[in-house]
């Protein structure tokens, strides 16, 4: 997890340069914690997978995939149709963060799938893939896509914001 540790100093500099220059960061800054959230979740599963509790690993899994699927919603129907509503040239990144979050979707079913199966070999591999794609997607999201939304959308940034906080 050393990776995520290292991407969370990266978006905290990102942010404190942001609010030295009077930005609004309302949206990259809870979306960003968001995402923090969902890495822990995800370092608890995997963690989980140290042991033989199949309810252990399977709650581990369901809080993840709850988190993840919540956060995915926000962005799909809040954030990113109100984006591409008043800044045209953010529809290409937007398609692009929602396929990503289908490959996601796709993997945490496969996910749910081998806790049914008891697979411990396919779960830790599954979190894997997912560590690896969630990395990169956040980092788009945290560096173009969240910036985008705070600088086009500032008067609904607090309510947005709220959301996150709110789930």
């Amino acid at each position: 997890m050393r990776r995520l540790s290292s991407s969370r100093r990266l978006a905290e500099s990102s942010a404190s340069k942001r609010a030295n220059h009077g930005m609004m960061t309302a949206i990259t800054d809870t979306f960003t914690e968001d995402h923090h959230r969902c890495d822990r979740l995800l370092a608890a599963a995997e963690a989980s997978a140290g042991g033989s509790d199949w309810a252990a690993i399977g709650a581990a899994a369901a809080a993840l995939s709850a988190a993840m699927e919540c956060h995915f919603t926000l962005e799909e129907d809040i954030v990113f149709p109100a984006l591409a509503q008043v800044f045209f040239v953010a529809e290409n990144p937007i398609e692009i963060m929602c396929s990503e979050h289908a490959q996601m979707r796709q993997l945490l079913a496969d996910l749910g799938e081998v806790v049914g199966a008891r697979d411990k070999s396919g779960f830790l591999g599954i979190l894997e893939t997912l560590h690896f794609l969630v990395q990169q997607h956040n980092y788009k999201e945290e560096g173009i896509i969240y910036p985008m939304a705070d600088g086009a959308l500032p008067q609904r940034a607090a309510e947005m914001a709220a959301m996150v906080t709110d789930g």
